[in-house]
Parts: C-alpha cells; sequence; structure tokens
C-alpha cells in the first residue's frame, strides 16, 4: 500500500509564504535588494581608475555636445540704453570670445559688474533669442559740476560721480560746486540754485564749508553765506534786499547772513578807503 502525499507545505516553504506575508521583507526583496546588488556592481567597476576616467570623458562628451549646441551658442552682445563712450567701457570689461555658450555665460556676474561702472544707474543682461546677448543700461544723468583737487566732475542728483568733465565750457549750462562732502548734498545745492532767481546770470557756484553749510559765489567776488539750516530762506532775504537797496550792486565783499538775527556786511578794502578819503574831505571843509 502506497504512502499518501501530504498536501501541507514543507517547513521552509512556509517560513518563506510567511515572509512574503510580511510587507517589510516584500519592500526589501523589491528596492533593497536590487539596490544594493547595483550599488555593490557599481562599487566594484568603479573601483577601477580607467573605468572612471572613461565614465567622466562619456558625461564631459555628452555635455559639451549639449551645450555646443547652435540653439546654445551666444554669438554677439547688444547694447542698449548706453552712449558710446559707455558701451565702450562695458566690452571692456566684458572681454567675451563669441561665440560661447550660454553654459559658459554667468549673467549675473556681467550684471554686476556692468552695473559697477560709475556712469551706470541700473543694467540687466539676458540671453535672446538667435543668439544674442542683451545688455540693457540706464545711465546716470549728471546734472551738476563739482570742482575738486582732481579737477571738475559731473556728479549725479544722488552724488555719484559719473565721470570726468574735460572743461568748464562745455558744460557751460551745469551748475557748479564746490568743497568737501559737496556731492552728498546735490539736492540741497541745486535747491540753492533755483532759489537764486534774479541772482541766477551772477554766480559763479556754491561752496560747501566744512561738509555743514553753504556759500554762495557771485562775480564781481562778492559771496554770500548761508546758514546751516534755513539757506534758502536767507537766500531769499538777500536777494529781497538786494532788490529794494541795490546792496548787491554795491562795493561788498561778503554778506553774512549765518546769524539770521544779525546779518552783516563787509565792505571792500577800496570802498572803505574812500569812504574815509571822502571823509576826511568832510572833516576839512567842516574845519575851514
Amino acid at each position: 500500500m502506497s504512502a499518501k502525499c501530504d498536501p501541507a507545505p514543507s517547513k521552509w516553504a512556509y517560513k518563506y509564504q510567511r515572509l512574503m506575508l510580511t510587507p517589510l521583507f516584500r519592500l526589501f526583496l523589491r528596492v533593497f535588494l536590487p539596490f544594493s546588488l547595483v550599488f555593490l556592481a557599481a562599487g566594484i567597476w568603479l573601483s577601477d581608475e580607467k573605468h572612471r576616467d572613461r565614465l567622466v570623458m562619456a558625461v564631459n562628451d555628452i555635455r559639451t555636445s549639449i551645450e555646443t549646441r547652435p540653439e546654445f551658442m551666444v554669438n554677439v552682445m547688444a547694447i542698449d540704453g548706453a552712449s558710446i563712450g559707455i558701451a565702450e567701457d562695458i566690452r571692456d570689461i566684458v572681454p567675451i570670445d563669441f561665440p560661447i555658450s550660454s553654459f559658459d555665460l554667468e549673467l549675473e556676474h556681467l550684471q554686476d559688474q556692468i552695473a559697477g561702472l560709475p556712469a551706470v544707474a541700473s543694467a540687466t543682461v539676458r540671453i535672446r533669442p538667435g543668439g544674442i546677448m542683451q545688455v540693457t543700461v540706464t545711465e546716470r544723468d549728471p546734472v551738476i559740476l563739482w570742482r575738486t583737487r582732481q579737477g571738475l566732475d559731473l556728479v549725479d542728483e544722488n552724488g555719484f560721480v559719473v565721470a570726468r568733465a574735460k572743461t568748464r565750457q562745455l558744460h557751460s549750462g551745469m551748475p557748479l560746486m564746490a568743497g568737501e562732502g559737496a556731492e552728498t548734498h546735490v539736492v540741497e545745492a541745486l535747491t540753492i540754485y533755483a532759489a537764486a532767481g534774479p541772482l541766477s546770470r551772477r554766480m559763479r557756484g556754491v561752496v560747501r564749508m566744512g561738509e555743514r553749510r553753504w556759500d554762495v559765489v557771485l562775480d564781481r567776488g562778492q559771496r554770500i553765506m548761508l546758514p546751516e539750516t534755513g539757506a534758502v530762506q536767507a537766500l531769499e532775504r538777500v536777494i529781497a534786499l538786494s532788490q529794494a537797496q541795490d546792496m548787491l550792486s554795491r562795493d561788498l565783499e561778503v554778506v553774512d547772513m549765518r546769524l539770521a538775527n544779525r546779518p552783516t556786511i563787509r565792505i571792500a578794502p577800496r570802498a572803505v578807503e574812500e569812504w574815509w578819503r571822502i571823509r576826511q574831505i568832510q572833516v576839512g571843509k567842516t574845519k575851514e
């Protein structure tokens, strides 16, 4: 009589089936085990220096083939919003040999370099379709001349030195200022110029004194000393006095308005000498 076949699984088959019912074990078999085997094989393969060099060369070749595709190449640089001189300066500080891959361009660094030029207020750099590197520039607008020991500088309203002025005649219509720290008070200097009114034709410039206040310099060597605060109001008082009494048409050197309650004037030495001469003549006639 033959033995009956036991339908029950063997001991190892039973354990395997029980393990396969465990989610963590199935995750190990499907994910961690294949990954570990691949990682082990890759590690063994990359342990050979020749294999590593071949892999690096292959990656570089693929990268180069992508970066040098025509649609990624930049062939020319276009500059908008800049004058001829500023455009030349931009090309000098951005020495790029075209054509060049757009992947090799650091646009933020180039933008910072261009924006760092004294005459540039802002700049943007982007790549346009067609292989064009577009540089858009906003230049600083000089509004006043600043006389220093080194010469004449063109300054914008924010106090930035835009460029060096060759001669005063080339900018004869632009106001002039001088003095240490004047570039940080450009708006105040322009306000004084605007308030000069009838004196504007006689004004030669404004001078920052002690980095605290302004002097208005007129022709014929005359000077109006303004206070630290209320400079415009003090200048308007001088203009009113000059219009009412022709004060500035006389032989004066200085009108001191630093003390609002006690304005003073300084007469030119020749006028004092003339006054004394006339006074002595009058005294002599009185004695006779």
